[in-house]
């Protein structure tokens, strides 16, 4: 028989290129407490400046839930067009009709293929080795305001990233700023630098 050339598909790894803009990955993982409880971190990440667009920390994690943080996440019409995630059980039937209802298009990555979800297996990553290994959780209280204030400083102010082409813009500190000083965060487990003037000066 006669073989029939079909037309070149671009790959993988060509469409989150190509679709940065209008593609968010979600994820979960789990962090354990001090007194051995399981905390659950609902992860969302926007391709366009790899920047976490929301989080939320939960002991039970149920499908009602997760549906619920994507209405919080892309409130109104801000939601993207592609949905990136795993095969979970934890995105149940209430979660797959809330994207669609939105009209988001999901994207389900292949299993045992955490590589189709570099961006945000990368940030969860990074999480765990800068920030999780090196502190004691308490409760969901604690670690929610810690991720939420700390961390997010450190990841989508602070540090630049130099995979990322539309970096957040800083103000340029000229050297009539002021020295730079180092200021602590997460009780001075990372530190961020900026000019300042000194104190008491005339």
């Amino acid at each position: 028989m006669v073989k029939r050339r079909k037309p070149p598909s671009q790959t993988w790894r060509t469409f989150p290129e190509n679709h940065r803009k209008t593609l968010v990955s979600v994820d979960f993982f789990t962090v354990p407490t001090i007194r051995f409880q399981i905390l659950y971190v609902f992860l969302v990440l926007a391709h366009a400046r790899r920047r976490i667009v929301h989080f939320a920390v939960t002991s039970h994690p149920i499908a009602e839930w997760t549906a619920q943080q994507m209405g919080e996440a892309f409130p109104w019409d801000a939601a993207p067009r592609y949905l990136q995630r795993d095969r979970d059980w934890i995105f149940g039937r209430e979660f797959v009709d809330q994207v669609k209802a939105t009209g988001i298009k999901q994207l389900l990555s292949a299993p045992r293929s955490p590589w189709q979800r570099a961006y945000v297996e990368r940030v969860i990553g990074t999480i765990r080795r800068e920030c999780l290994d090196h502190m004691i959780v308490f409760s969901e209280r604690s670690y929610t305001g810690m991720l939420g204030n700390s961390w997010s400083t450190i990841v989508g102010v602070a540090r630049i990233w130099r995979g990322r082409r539309q970096a957040e813009s800083r103000p340029v500190q000229s050297p009539e700023s002021g020295r730079i000083v180092s200021i602590p965060v997460m009780g001075g487990l990372h530190h961020r630098y900026e000019r300042r003037a000194a104190r008491g000066a005339a």
